[in-house]
């Protein structure tokens, strides 16, 4: 079982930035992926980043490439997204997912074992 816990959400205006963390615990192992995703009321969940614990590579979609940046502490189970340049758009409820592999990159959903809670970003104009 692993247990994921966002903090760091808030509400920001646009063109800011904001830091999400995410504390990992219990039985990870050593070869995972973590990453990040969102969601807005009535759409399916979006992939925003992913990492990956053994080779520390990074993988995002177009969306947010060059400014989301996800990285870890992986000594202390923690997971970051640094998130600069932001737009309206990317206001969300952002989620911390744990996938037990490290097998090609995993973006959706399913393909992620484990989930933390969320925590809300709002952009305002």
């Amino acid at each position: 079982q692993v247990q994921l816990v966002e903090s760091g959400g808030g509400s920001v205006q646009a063109g800011g930035s904001l830091r999400l963390s995410c504390a990992a615990s219990g039985r990870t192992g050593n070869s995972y992926q973590m990453g990040w995703f969102r969601q807005t009321p009535g759409k399916e969940r979006e992939f925003v980043a992913a990492s990956s614990w053994r080779s520390g590579r990074t993988y995002y979609p177009d969306s947010v490439k060059g400014r989301f940046t996800i990285s870890g502490d992986y000594a202390k189970k923690m997971v970051y997204l640094q998130m600069n340049s932001l737009k309206q758009e990317d206001t969300a409820v952002y989620y911390c997912a744990f996938r037990a592999s490290v097998m090609n990159w995993a973006r959706r959903v399913d393909e992620y074992n484990y989930w933390g809670q969320g925590t809300q970003v709002t952009v305002s104009s």
